[in-house]
């Protein structure tokens, strides 16, 4: 990343680009074989009216004559021009500047003075934080600290499930088979189960739906039992959250539920109206979207009771007079997709040009013996003994392979909530992911006990190294094992521009195990301390660098590392 912005005003020289239209196109090269940048001919075929491989060729062939000294050759590949760096010049570059930015190595101020709210993790209350809530709590915690990293004032949001029919649900399965010294006993627990029992009861006597709605709308219209009965079942949700945010290290700076905007609902509908928007459909109130090639957006129900689309409508509305948000993402499910698209075309068609500024960041199902989880019907496992279960088996691992090790308790926590949460940000949020502790609590594979362990056994060397190894001899650096690692250290602030500009956590992921990977060859086919003092320099400075970006790319996705492993 040093020599991009140097390579780009050099193939300035003899193209018909600028060199601010030519950095981008410049991309590492992919593998050492091919050099350390390449710089594609693609996109002049067609001005130039030649193959991509013709034109790389005169390219490199010109630029070859008065290559600077930062370069050692420049050569013609299937249609790039790659770029060799000298080596002991970039050793000596990526090292200084990762010594020297310290902390902020790789960050950027590119998102200084823009606002980013994110909306994430939101579960309904009452209901146990289970395995699915996963996935949104942790792709959004890493967004927030990726964005935050890259400038931008993140502002994190839980908008909690706090308002809606399953309330008036299980104000009626409390009424009829609630006892508050047992609720107040089990806490979420027993209101799950009043919530599960709702249901099989309704499907014997579905008039139960109909006494659910209507202690709805007594909430609506703020009848004091339903709403005491509701804040109560919030109050017992929240204790149970809090205790598994904090074990996953995660605040947010918004708590701010569906109830919160129950009182702006009629504005919305008011202006919506005002705009001609709002048409009726079989009682209920609608905006017609046949135009968009989308169904209607349903904004009140045929009873008049609000719906989803139009809460949403309302929390944009004051989320973007609250934080004038340069952008508004929200982590929810790929099914929802629809969804959204649907609500934020209404605010589109409202006349708000920022419509545009509100993305919908979807992710695939946790895949857990069995596919989708259901919590409507008891099925979905629950987070906490999930982690539970990730840190007693983390335990027994390192029990075995490290019986004496200070504060195995402490370790075992950080690598089994670590590795759940390495697990969920291993792939593109899209896909689908697979809930497998052992594949994920492995020190060998590509995980993040695996990432853990590299960071500490880096740490552990630098523990045994003898005090003013100060001075580094770059030339000492550039076999492939340790320019490999040179090269993945270059990387790191352009993979968290990229994860940071496609809201991809998985390519920081991705990239720590390249790192550790890279650095494991590193030590095992190099002595690092020895009776060279200035090869150990070096090799100790390497080694610094490594472990400072892998322990700070684990603390983007939201993960510790430990000292000792």
């Amino acid at each position: 990343m040093i020599y991009v912005s140097e390579i780009a005003k050099l193939l300035e020289t003899v193209t018909s680009l600028s060199a601010s239209e030519l950095a981008p196109l410049i991309a590492p090269a992919p593998s050492a074989e091919m050099g350390d940048w390449a710089f594609p001919c693609f996109k002049l075929s067609k001005a130039l009216k030649k193959s991509p491989v013709l034109i790389a060729a005169d390219l490199s062939r010109d630029l070859e004559i008065n290559k600077p000294d930062f370069i050692d050759k420049i050569e013609a590949i299937n249609g790039y021009v790659n770029f060799f760096l000298n080596k002991q010049a970039a050793v000596r570059a990526v090292l200084t500047a990762v010594k020297e930015q310290g902390k902020d190595y790789g960050g950027s101020d590119i998102g200084a003075g823009k606002t980013i709210t994110i909306d994430y993790s939101s579960p309904n209350i009452a209901k146990h934080f289970h395995v699915g809530h996963l996935v949104t709590t942790i792709i959004g915690h890493a967004l927030y600290n990726i964005l935050n990293f890259l400038g931008y004032r993140t502002v994190g949001i839980n908008y909690l499930g706090d308002w809606g029919t399953q309330f008036g649900k299980l104000i009626t399965a409390y009424k009829r088979w609630g006892d508050r010294a047992d609720i107040e006993e089990r806490g979420i627990d027993g209101l799950t189960e009043l919530y599960i029992k709702f249901h099989k009861e309704a499907e014997i006597e579905p008039t139960l739906n109909n006494e659910a709605r209507a202690w709805m709308l007594k909430m609506q219209n703020g009848d004091e039992e339903a709403l005491r009965i509701w804040k109560w079942f919030v109050d017992i949700s929240l204790i149970e959250y809090q205790r598994i945010y904090k074990r996953l290290g995660i605040t947010f700076d918004s708590y701010r539920g569906e109830s919160y905007y129950d009182n702006m609902l009629d504005a919305v509908v008011g202006e919506l109206r005002k705009k001609n928007l709002l048409v009726k459909s079989d009682g209920a109130m609608i905006v017609d979207l046949s135009e968009y090639k989308m169904p209607p957006c349903l904004i009140l129900r045929s009873d008049g009771g609000s719906l989803y689309p139009t809460r949403d409508i309302a929390t944009a509305l004051e989320r973007k007079q609250t934080y004038d948000f340069y952008k508004s993402l929200y982590v929810t499910a790929l099914d929802q997709n629809l969804h959204f698209a649907q609500w934020m075309k209404v605010i589109e068609l409202m006349g708000y040009p920022w419509a545009k500024d509100m993305l919908h960041i979807p992710y695939g199902l946790v895949v857990f013996e069995g596919g989708k989880l259901s919590t409507r019907g008891g099925k979905a496992p629950k987070m906490e003994d999930l982690l539970e279960e990730a840190v007693a088996r983390a335990a027994v691992i390192i029990e075995e392979k490290n019986p004496g090790l200070y504060d195995k308790a402490s370790v075992a926590e950080q690598v089994g909530v670590g590795a759940v949460i390495f697990n969920q940000l291993y792939n593109n949020r899209i896909k689908d992911v697979l809930f497998d502790l052992d594949r994920m609590l492995s020190f060998d594979g590509e995980t993040g006990p695996y990432v853990q362990y590299t960071a500490a056994r880096a740490n552990s060397v630098l523990k045994k190294a003898p005090p003013g190894l100060k001075e580094m001899d770059c030339s000492l650096l550039t076999d492939n094992y340790s320019y490999e690692v040179v090269r993945l250290l270059d990387a790191f602030p352009e993979r968290v521009m990229d994860a940071g500009e496609k809201y991809e956590p998985f390519i920081i992921s991705r990239y720590l195990v390249s790192l550790a990977q890279a650095f494991n060859k590193f030590y095992h086919n190099n002595i690092i301390l020895s009776d060279d003092r200035e090869l150990s320099a070096a090799r100790i400075i390497l080694t610094q660098c490594v472990r400072d970006i892998l322990k700070r790319g684990l603390g983007l996705l939201g993960i510790n590392s430990p000292e000792e492993m």
